[in-house]
């Protein structure tokens, strides 16, 4: 469809942010598009599926795989870096969690004024089953893709990261 066309727009192309973009605009501009709709593609179809298969959010998924990771426990604010969420958004899902026997908060033996969280057992295997699950949905995602082609795509996508970083070490603009 045209731009400035009055025909109805399809919902699914008000939710693919890469319908924005016009030939005319820079082809950068046309990739990063292309890449924020690609990221809202997958997080979307993650969502759905951990909603259905497991009644749970991707937030705490989230929280969850980064206690996987750090077995000792974290405190609250280095959850909140990690996920990079405000620490209200992660006191709400650790509280949700906690009733739910599936995290367990400790006294933190270097700072006896804070506490970390911990996955219990249960939580473990909680997160052990949907973390083998999202697996396989990633996978599959990338399933049309030859091992060569998702090497390239890798590599690009960290030079990009590199070169982002390097921006911002610079503090501004070019």
């Amino acid at each position: 469809m045209a731009r400035g066309s009055s025909a109805p727009v399809p919902a699914d192309a008000l939710l693919d942010l890469e319908t924005r973009a016009a030939p005319s605009d820079h082809a950068a501009l046309r990739v990063w598009l292309r890449l924020l709709a690609t990221t809202n593609l997958i997080e979307r179809r993650v969502r759905r599926k951990l909603e259905d298969q497991f009644d749970t959010t991707l937030p705490r998924f989230d929280l969850m795989a980064q206690l996987h990771r750090a077995p000792d426990g974290l405190k609250m604010s280095e959850l909140s870096k990690r996920m990079m969420v405000s620490g209200g958004n992660v006191t709400g899902i650790a509280d949700s969690l906690e009733r739910e026997g599936m995290i367990r908060r400790i006294a933190d033996p270097r700072d006896g004024r804070a506490s970390l969280l911990r996955l219990t057992d249960s939580g473990r295997r909680q997160f052990r089953s949907m973390a083998e699950r999202h697996e396989r949905w990633i996978v599959e995602i990338f399933a049309s893709f030859a091992d060569r082609e998702i090497a390239e795509l890798a590599a690009l996508l960290a030079r990009l990261k590199q070169s982002v970083r390097g921006l911002e070490e610079q503090g501004g603009e070019r």
